[in-house]
This record gives C-alpha cells, structure tokens and sequence, in this order.
C-alpha cells in the first residue's frame, strides 16, 4: 500500500521507496559541530578505525571534521584539517560552505571509544539560536492520513521516567487523532542525547501514521487506538463513589485531558515559545 507522509512542520526528507518511515537524506542541514582530530587525540586509533575499514584511511597527519544533521538524519565528513581550519575562518558570519568532495561522508555520527567522550550531548532546540531551552520544542510533525487536521508531532520535552524522578531531556512523539500517552507504551520515549534519537522518534511517528494508514484509526491491528475516554471514565467513576461527590475528577474525554494535562499540553505550551512544567514531575 502505498502512502505519502507530508511535514507539516520542519524539513521534509527524502524516504527510501519501500520503506516511507526510513529517512535517507535531507536537503538542508545544520552543522553543529566542527573539529579535528590527530594521533594524540584521546581514543584516535579507535575513531579512523572506520576509515580504515573502508580504505579511506589516506591521512596520516589526522582529519578535519564537519558533523551534519537535520531533524531525521545526520551525516559526519572527514576532511583535511587545513580544510576545516579554513572552514571556520571563513564561517565567522555564519555563511560559509564547504566542498564534500575534498573528503568522505559517512552517514549517522559515529559512536563507540573515542567518539563518545568526543562528541557532545546536541539537541534540535538550542537556546542561542532562539529556541526556548536546549532540548525543549518541536523537532519534527507530519499529517495524519486518516484524520483531518491530526498531526504526530515530534518533540523535545523535559521530563521524568517515574512520577516525581529526576528530570532529564527526553523526545518523543504524540499523535493529536488518538492521544495515546507514549509514556504508557513501552520504547517510544528516549533518553535524548543526540541525532539518533531525534531520528528514532520521528521514524516511529511515520510509523504511527503508516499503521493507521494501513488499519485505520481504532482497528485492533492499528497503532492509532483512541480510548475514547474509556480510562477516564473508570477512574472518575472510582472518584465519584469514594468521595460521594457529583461531578468528575477529571475531563471525560481523551482530547480534553490531553490538553489540560497530557502531551497536547506541552504541545501548546511548545508552539507558543513557552516552556512547559516538567512532565511527570
């Protein structure tokens, strides 16, 4: 079946053609962070491992280093340092390019001895380009095919594993047809350390969309099940006879509690450049 998964928000990618959750390239880039390394370079030998084993282990003197990413995909160019160095003289007002042919590319940013203690934590949303904090705000959203107006928006959030934990950068993503809480559906919350992540969790929104795309919204098979509001329903009734009152404790409907306390509520907040409570907190 085929299905074409639109960006609302952010920069459409380029998919594989069988496969319309695997994003295999962009067309703009950011380059957060530019380097170099030389022997000497703590854990070195281990780091151009991956150049030798392709055979583009060509320069002794070490490697000039350009890491790319967008919202679904990164890359990492090795270059001369001379380049690099040249790279950042020029780049002072922000408007530089550089020429990918001088080097290799490889895509996604390596990891593993050397490049771990090398590369730091990165996010989308970073303060001093104007976002609301580092690792807070939207990253990615794409249109539901079934729903009219629902998007799965991918976004970087603050927040907690367990009700009142340690607070740590986290992404995800949440769909606006069924609400459903990725905190209650066990892999779709990551720790959010860097492009891997972010590409992870806006590979399984495509997936969402693609499942519902392929079921339709609220089959057992599919991964887009509204509860239309069957949880709330019980828990307000629980609250109803054990305080002897009236009225519910909480919204009966899904939407409406997702908008006063759930995902749609840092969502909200996230679109208006304000910076959400913790989740979970």
């Amino acid at each position: 079946m085929s299905i074409t998964i639109t960006t609302t928000y952010g920069t459409p990618h380029n998919v594989s053609d069988t496969n319309p959750a695997h994003a295999m390239s962009c067309d703009r880039y950011r380059l957060p962070l530019v380097g170099t390394i030389a022997p000497g370079t703590p854990g070195y030998e281990d780091m151009v491992e991956m150049l030798r084993d392709n055979g583009h282990d060509t320069r002794p003197e070490g490697y000039g280093l350009i890491f790319l990413e967008s919202e679904e995909f990164s890359a990492i160019y090795f270059g001369s340092i001379e380049q690099i160095e040249q790279y950042k003289r020029d780049n002072a007002d922000g408007t530089a390019t550089f020429d990918p042919s001088q080097g290799v590319m490889y895509a996604k940013w390596p990891h593993g001895k050397g490049w771990d203690d090398f590369i730091p934590r990165t996010f989308w949303n970073v303060q001093a380009r104007g976002g609301i904090a580092d690792g807070v705000g939207l990253v990615t959203a794409f249109a539901h095919t079934q729903v009219r107006g629902a998007e799965v928006v991918v976004y970087e959030f603050e927040g907690t594993w367990s009700w009142g934990g340690t607070p740590q950068q986290m992404v995800t993503y949440h769909c606006t047809a069924c609400h459903l809480d990725t905190f209650h559906d066990c892999g779709h919350v990551h720790e959010n350390t860097g492009p891997s992540s972010r590409r992870w969790a806006a590979r399984q929104a495509r997936q969402h969309i693609i499942s519902a795309h392929r079921n339709d919204v609220g089959d057992k098979s599919s991964a887009c099940r509204p509860n239309n509001g069957e949880m709330l329903r019980a828990v307000n009734a629980v609250a109803r006879d054990m305080w002897g009152t009236p009225g519910n404790a909480l919204p009966d409907t899904d939407d409406a509690y997702c908008a006063t306390k759930g995902p749609c509520s840092i969502i909200r907040e996230l679109r208006a450049g304000i910076r959400p409570p913790v989740y979970r907190a």
